[in-house]
This record gives structure tokens, sequence and C-alpha cells, in this order.
């Protein structure tokens, strides 16, 4: 990323640099598309490391990768610089954490198998024993002559063999009992790590990964469904003037107002970076409604921490709309609900509304 920036500097130096603007020209596109290559490996290879956590950075380095080809100035191409090492810092602490909570449930679970079966065999070689005992009682009955003191024996050899069954059969249904109770604790676990990974480790929002599985499920299921793609207007300065930590802030804050302004039935998911997404299972009527009841909630002043102490800022939002059509896909959805949003945002810039 920053040899394709330095290539755009000289480029525009008129000629002072080691690149001039006709070679520059026609080796762009080829190196662009090497750069998109190259992000799609790093996205695939994430995939095939953690599928669950790796498809929403794939997503997310493709559409970055798609953006920077069609816009490649060299501050744009300064801003994906960043947008990518934050998004891999991100996912490599998720998966860090994911993998370790995989590999402690997993080390639990084998330990609670082995000491069920270690269980289940001290209890057989037990009972195994003690029916020994009650055969060869028997064996010794056989030679008995004297029937009363064979009905004798015989009743109580026939006691013990109960009573050594019904133990087995106790200490079995106890040592079912424990591992079943186990498996629950474990599989409780196993949901409570899947919730983790489903949602943004910043904003507590759902991920992209999870909010696409959501759009997939109700475009199979054909279910009425609106997309709403929502963008930070200047943003980037807000990083760029009052540090990342403020923007951090101002991210957490804002999605909180999201959250509050949002219903119950609406799903919010954070689509990366300052931009986030909701499924509204209505109409594109009442979905109208609904974001414009957003936007007047969410949008206005702020107070976020930076170094120096409390600070005042004012956020906006552009919001774009799309309503899922017959026979759409998802892809095809989300790219109508994101070119209504870069529209909105054309008109802000433009003074338009």
């Amino acid at each position: 990323m920053i040899s394709l920036k330095k290539y755009l500097d000289e480029a525009g130096n008129n000629g002072g640099g080691k690149v001039s603007k006709r070679d520059a020209n026609e080796l762009l596109p080829v190196a662009l598309a090497a750069y998109r290559s190259a992000l799609a490996e790093v996205g695939s290879a994430t995939v095939d490391a953690f599928p669950a956590l790796g498809r929403e950075l794939q997503a997310g380095l493709n559409r970055l990768g798609e953006s920077v080809e069609a816009a490649p100035t060299a501050p744009r191409l300064a801003e994906a610089e960043r947008d990518v090492q934050e998004r891999l810092q991100n996912w490599g602490r998720r998966a860090a954490k994911h993998s370790q909570e995989r590999t402690g449930e997993i080390k639990e679970i084998l330990i609670s198998m082995a000491r069920t079966a270690e269980s289940v065999g001290e209890r057989d070689q037990r009972c195994a024993m003690q029916i020994s005992e009650v055969t060869a009682q028997l064996q010794r009955i056989a030679s008995l002559e004297d029937l009363t003191m064979i009905r004798s024996s015989l009743k109580r050899s026939a006691a013990a063999l109960k009573t050594s069954i019904d133990k087995m059969a106790a200490e079995g249904k106890a040592a079912v009992e424990k591992a079943r109770t186990e498996i629950t604790g474990y599989q409780v676990k196993l949901e409570k790590a899947e919730e983790i990974a489903s949602k943004d480790a910043l904003t507590g929002l759902r991920s992209r990964m999870w909010t696409e599985s959501q759009i997939e499920e109700r475009i199979t299921k054909r279910l009425p469904l609106c997309v709403a793609i929502l963008d930070l207007d200047d943003f980037k300065k807000v990083n760029d003037v009052y540090g990342h930590l403020a923007g951090d802030d101002v991210l957490k804050q804002f999605s909180m107002e999201l959250k509050l302004a949002c219903r119950s039935s609406d799903v919010i998911g954070r689509w990366g970076g300052d931009e986030f997404i909701i499924l509204l299972d209505c109409d594109l009527h009442e979905a109208q409604a609904q974001t414009l009841r957003l936007q007047q909630w969410t949008c206005g002043d702020y107070t976020v921490q930076t170094q120096t102490g409390p600070l005042k800022l004012k956020v906006m939002a552009s919001i774009g709309l799309a309503e899922h059509q017959p026979d759409e896909t998802m892809k095809q959805l989300l790219a109508r609900a994101d070119a209504d949003m870069y529209s909105k945002k054309s008109e802000t810039r433009g003074g338009k509304r």
C-alpha cells in the first residue's frame, strides 16, 4: 500500500519523480489489480484458518480492494492502508481469543470423556469381581447335598447378585448423568463463544458475517426485507485530528444511540470502519420512515474523551436504503443500498441537504 501511494505521488510531481505520468497511467491498473488480488488472497487465507471469523474480514478486504481500484488517489490509498492494518489487527486479536477459547473447551471435553471412561471401567471391574464371587458361591452350592443348606445358600447368593446388579445400574446412571451435565455445560460455553464471535469487539453490535447470514436467511425464506447502510460523515477527520481513541469513542456512542433508536425486530451490525448496517423486516415505505427517525435520533452533538479532555463534536451520517426485489441476490441488494448511501453523501457535500 505504501509503495502504491508513493508511486502515485511520484507520478504527480510533474516529471520530477522517477515515474512518468505516461508510465504511471499504463502500469497503475496492473499494480492496482495485483494489490486487489493480494487482498483477496489474504481474505481467503483467513477463511481457511478460521471460517467463523475469516468471512467477515474477507468481505471487508474485497470491498476495500474494489473501492481503491475505483478511486486510486494518494489520499484514498493512505486511508485504505490504515483500514487494512486496523482490520488485520482486530481479526488477529479475535482469532487468538477464539482459538484460545476453543482449545480450552476441547481440552475440558476430552478430560471429561477420559474421566467418564475411567469411572465406567472401574465400575465394570468391581461388578465383574462381585459376579465372579457369586459364581464361585453357586459352584460350592452345587456340591451340597442338604436341600435346606442349598436353599439358604441360593437365597443369599441371589440377594448378593441383585445387590451387585442394582449397584452397577445405579453407578452407571450416575456416571451418565454426570457426563450429561458436564457436556451440557460445555455446550453452553461453546454457544457463548459463538455469540462472542458473532459480535463486533468495539461496538458490541452484530458482526458483518453474522448480519450477512441473516440477510441470506430472509432472502431464502422470501421475507419482506429492507437494508439500510449508514456511514458517518467526515469521520476520518476525527481520527486524524483528535486520535483513534476519540474515534473509537464516537463509534461506541453512535452504536449505543442506534440500539436505543431501533426497534427490537431490527438487526443492527457494524459493516466495517465507520459504516453500519440495519436489517428492517418491512416494506420500503415503513423503512423510509424508520431511517428518517434514526437519522434524527442519532445525528447531532456528541461529547467524546480526548487526550486533552472532553470535546463536543457534531456527528452526522448518510443513510442509504434499498428494498429487496424478487430474485435479487444479497450482493445486488447491498450494492444498491451502498450506492444510495454514497448518493446521499454527495448531496451532503454539495450542500443540497
